[in-house]
């Protein structure tokens, strides 16, 4: 039921995200360029991804998932090192691309060899992130 759950969830998910633009990478890179060609139009799909989000957590407080196990903890507001730098190299790839992860899986379907290559260096990303991690620790514990 669990995964039944999730599939739905995903394909609503992937639908809003291909409905609402965010798999145009021109539209993307245009809600970037705030000081050339903006499109603002970006702003509505994000302040309607946050408004449910803070529902969402509204709701959850106190209660349990109905396919069993927990709620994810809050999130810890404090700002640290490893946020700002993930931050920065998100939004550079965000800025670059015209994708980040969610729009990019969400367009596998429809999109061309750029997406693919796109795809490939999220991957490579992800799994140097824990070595590029461990070195910065090395360099500069975290606090």
């Amino acid at each position: 039921m669990k995964n039944v759950i999730a599939l739905i969830a995903g394909m609503f998910f992937g639908g809003g995200l291909i409905i609402s633009g965010m798999t145009n990478t021109a539209k993307v890179q245009g809600w970037l360029d705030v000081f050339g060609a903006w499109d603002p139009t970006l702003a509505f799909v994000m302040g309607g991804a946050m408004i449910p989000m803070a529902l969402a957590w509204a709701y959850s407080r106190g209660r349990t998932p109905l396919t069993g196990g927990s709620f994810p903890a809050r999130p810890d507001p404090k700002l640290g090192r490893n946020l700002v730098v993930g931050s920065i190299m998100f939004g550079m790839g965000w800025g670059l691309a015209g994708l980040c992860p969610g729009p990019a899986i969400a367009s596998l379907g429809f999109g061309g060899a750029s997406l693919w290559i796109f795809i490939a260096a999220m991957l490579v990303g992800m799994l140097a992130a824990p070595k590029v991690r461990n070195a910065m620790d090395r360099v500069v514990p975290a606090e």
